[in-house]
């Protein structure tokens, strides 16, 4: 849409603005609908393992058992309500992140300037931008003057872009692009522009449309669900099964019917789902402690299950500011270290630090400037501050980070000049700006006229390399000119931003003032980058080690990509451009398989969303993270996608399972770390109460073939269960790390969650606990003892024994829930014996201190034979 008639000067009316706000909606990108709370409760029970347990309810009402029966029900309302929980405090945590980034904007309306909510920006509103504001629309730019963009959240560009009014140029120099984007940040000058799609109908909006829900399970629910189904076939198969061979023995049939009920009761480790939620709610509140806010509870194990991480680069692997890193001047190179815009660093020439002490005020006089290499440097830096238009603000209100205002390459230039002891307010008040030439993205430089206290004059001038070093704007030899220009192309080679800086005396003010740029004196190149984050090198190398294989995927320059992944070593330094696949490689087919490499560069959402579904093609279980519009799609892709949370956009935020709140990639490690300790965990309970379902189950069947004709009764399983599988079982989902879990390759995605060694453990133990378990009973039927209340309590002491053999560390103050539980269970076995009213529900009768022998005996063994395969799998 193209601005009306007399818009610039009075934009729409109130009564326009309305009418366009009703046809067109509000300017903003559809987030996912707020899910009813039905919705999220119905979503829980359809876990397959909670459908089991619905069925279990059933069965223990159909036998008459309801204190079980209410057990189990309660297990299900936990774990529902643990999960719907968690839902909604994610949503919320990522609503209060999202209404810190809603920005309003400044328009043009009935002629007068008025500030509005983004989204009642409307197509036809004239926009007042100014340095600092986000940019709510796409719109067309009417007037410009030096104005400059940050378009990383939208193109993954980490350089600002220059932009005037379509069309307009200087000295025959291309025009430049006058179109705005949505979510764009102004970072230099001021513009009108006319508003042209809002919405969906935005660069930013039509990205987010291909955002799509995820449908596919998470790796573990789908392991869960093919237990589930192979639990529920067994559960079937047992009760037929101990049904026809107690009537073959001439039981009662209906006593032979609730036997067979408890026994398939037994079977299911109802406390699974219990254990699943618990685990993963641990392992979220652990990340929450870490800054870290989980969308959604499998996302925890997801992320321990992940073979590739494919990540952003500004913001995430590097620092998101430029910091000028390299200073070079015809007779030396400097060196400058430290982060950020703060002063905290150095400049180091030759091995030596510039800083005020060194430095003689004098020699910022051209004339008198030698070849000495401190002089150069500090030269240099002194232009580069007085031809400057940014400013720098100190920490305040409690915050520990120094603030750019203004372009950020201008003002990595100042911390630099800081760094090697200049002040570059004072440098500014006693060398005033008189005259000026603003930087446009046509001629690619930037001049400035300052005034010295002697009333003569000095011209500042910085710019491309391509720009100043012409023999029109130099005067210098050519020798020096195509030295300078080799050190320029080395260090862009590097994957730096080169700007070359000169200056010159003068003795009146040009005019005009573009005369100044002419006959100057180059003083050196400053080289910049957004440089890796201090930790990045060393997360991904801890990626590497626990077998995760990192991919960088960014929209920057192929040859700031490169040099990224050298720096954080995910390229080995010798390797040339072709190991960077661009953009341009995946489109035109010259690259038909994206999982052969590690670095891409210049891609759009599209192909962000490309390279992800290839791993995921290939079997790879894919994490993403990014913070810009441009990654959302990728973020909904993969199986987990992680968002920034300070620096990142809402479309990223909801596309995102998991969002960082402090922004720093070495999160997304320890959030590995506590997925695959809440995998484990799963896997060590799995094994506890598989194997002790298993042990009933060969107890119940084998029994009779020694003499026992009913092992147990019903009521006696159903404790036995609830018992082991309750509070004790549950707490083994608290259970710490394991200390090599960093140190090993994440499972294969298509491993069943019994594979890898766990039904081995799980025969094993049920043998051993099951022999035991008759074998005490048919020493206590030898003796003449109450065998069965024997065997009652021997199964049950064997089990208690299996869960703390199966502790990776037995002395350890992580979880003292889980030796807690295990008193609580003995407590309550021996209260099923020696307490009146249980004893004649559950058809028990005391043991004497010899009877408890062999029980006590056979918890032992189950605690040995715990340890022993306690590492397999």
């Amino acid at each position: 849409m193209t601005a009306a008639p007399g818009t610039r000067a009075r934009g729409l009316t109130g009564a326009e603005a309305a009418a366009l706000l009703a046809e067109h909606g509000r300017n903003e990108v559809a987030a996912d609908r707020r899910v009813p709370l039905r919705s999220r409760v119905a979503a829980q029970l359809r876990d397959p393992l909670i459908t089991v347990l619905i069925a279990a309810v059933a069965l223990t009402l159909a036998i008459g058992d309801h204190p079980d029966a209410v057990v189990i029900a309660l297990v299900i309302v936990v774990n529902t309500t643990v999960g719907v929980v968690q839902e909604v405090r994610a949503e919320s945590a990522v609503a209060a992140l999202s209404r810190l980034s809603a920005p309003a904007a400044r328009v043009v309306r009935d002629g007068e300037p008025r500030k509005v909510p983004s989204a009642e920006v409307v197509p036809g509103d004239v926009l007042a931008l100014a340095e600092g504001d986000i940019v709510p629309a796409d719109a067309r730019i009417l007037e410009a003057a030096a104005l400059l963009l940050d378009e990383s959240m939208l193109t993954g560009e980490s350089l600002p872009v220059a932009k005037q009014p379509a069309g307009a140029g200087h000295d025959g120099g291309a025009p430049a692009g006058g179109e705005l984007w949505a979510g764009t940040v102004v970072l230099r000058g001021r513009a009108l522009a006319a508003v042209t799609a809002t919405g969906a109908d935005s660069a930013l909006g039509r990205i987010a449309a291909l955002l799509r829900p995820r449908p596919e399970p998470t790796p573990l629910q789908r392991r869960l669900a093919g237990l589930g189904r192979v639990l529920a076939a067994v559960a079937v198969g047992l009760c037929v099964l101990v049904f026809v061979l107690g009537l073959l023995r001439d039981q009662p049939p209906g006593e032979m019917a609730v036997t067979a009920i408890s026994l398939a009761v037994a079977a299911v480790p109802e406390s699974l789902p219990a254990v699943v939620t618990l685990a993963l709610a641990l392992g979220a509140r652990r990340m929450a402690a870490r800054r870290a806010v989980v969308r959604r509870l499998p996302a925890v194990e997801t992320l321990g299950s992940v073979t590739v991480l494919a990540t952003d680069k500004t913001g995430t692997l590097t620092e998101g500011r430029m910091v000028v890193e390299r200073l070079w001047t015809p007779h030396s190179t400097a060196l400058v270290t430290g982060l950020g815009y703060g002063p905290a660093g150095e400049v180091r020439l030759d091995g030596d630090r510039l800083d005020g002490d060194r430095l003689d005020g004098d020699r910022l006089d051209g004339d008198r400037l030698g070849a000495a290499p401190a002089a150069e440097t500090e030269a240099l830096l002194t232009a580069a501050v007085l031809c400057n238009d940014a400013a720098l603000r100190p920490p305040a209100d409690g915050d520990t980070e120094w603030r750019a205002l203004g372009d950020p390459t201008e003002a990595a230039l100042l911390t630099a000049a800081g760094k090697a002891g200049l002040d570059h307010e004072q440098l500014r008040t006693a060398l005033p700006r008189v005259a000026e030439v603003p930087f446009d993205s046509a001629r690619k430089r930037m001049s400035t006229v300052h005034r010295r206290p002697d009333g003569t004059l000095l011209v500042c001038l910085k710019g491309a390399p391509e720009a100043v070093l012409d023999p029109l704007v130099l005067a210098e030899p050519t020798r020096l000119l195509e030295r300078t220009r080799r050190a320029a192309s080395a260090l862009a080679a590097e994957g730096f931003r080169v700007l070359a800086v000169a200056q010159r005396d003068a003795d009146r003010l040009p005019d005009p003032p573009e005369d100044a740029e002419h006959g100057l004196r180059l003083l050196g190149l400053t080289a910049m980058a957004d440089p890796p984050k201090p930790a990045a090198a060393a997360t991904l190398a801890a990626c590497r080690r626990a077998g995760v294989l990192p991919v960088l995927i960014t929209g920057d320059h192929p040859a700031t990509a490169r040099a990224l992944a050298v720096r954080v070593g995910l390229l080995e330094a010798s390797a040339g451009p072709e190991a960077v696949v661009t953009g341009r490689d995946l489109a035109t087919g010259a690259v038909t398989d994206p999982t052969r490499a590690r670095v891409f560069a210049r891609t759009d959402p599209r192909q962000k969303l490309d390279i992800v579904q290839a791993w995921r093609n290939r079997g790879a279980v894919t994490a993403m993270t990014g913070d810009g519009v441009n990654d959302g799609p990728a973020l909904r892709r993969a199986d987990i996608g992680v968002a920034m949370g300070r620096r990142g956009t809402e479309v990223a935020r909801q596309a995102a399972d998991l969002v960082l709140a402090d922004d720093e990639l070495a999160t997304v490690v320890g959030a590995v770390e506590e997925g695959r300790r809440v995998y484990d965990n799963i896997r060590r309970f799995l094994v506890f109460g598989l194997s002790g379902g298993g042990a009933e189950i060969l107890v119940m069947l084998a029994g009779p073939l020694f003499g026992l004709a009913l092992p147990l009764r019903a009521g006696q399983i159903l404790w036995i269960n609830l018992l082991t599988h309750g509070l004790t079982g549950v707490a083994m989902g608290a259970e710490p790390v394991s200390p090599g879990a960093m140190a090993r390759p994440p499972r294969p995605p298509d491993q069943h969650i019994l594979g890898s060694g766990v039904w081995q453990r799980v025969l094993w133990l049920g043998l051993v606990v099951a022999a035991a378990s008759l074998g005490a009973a048919l020493w206590a039927r030898d003796g003449d003892r109450p065998w069965q209340s024997v065997l009652f309590l021997a199964l049950l002491t064997a089990q208690l024994g299996v869960v703390l053999g199966l502790r990776e560390r037995l002395l350890t103050r992580a979880n003292l829930f889980l030796p807690l539980a295990v008193l609580a269970s003995a407590g309550l076995a021996a209260a099923a014996l020696y307490l009146p009213f249980l004893r004649d529900v559950l058809d028990t009768v005391p043991l004497t201190w010899s009877d408890l022998a062999a029980p006590a005996l056979v918890g032992v063994v189950g605690f040995a034979a715990a340890r022993l395969r306690r590492h397999e799998g």
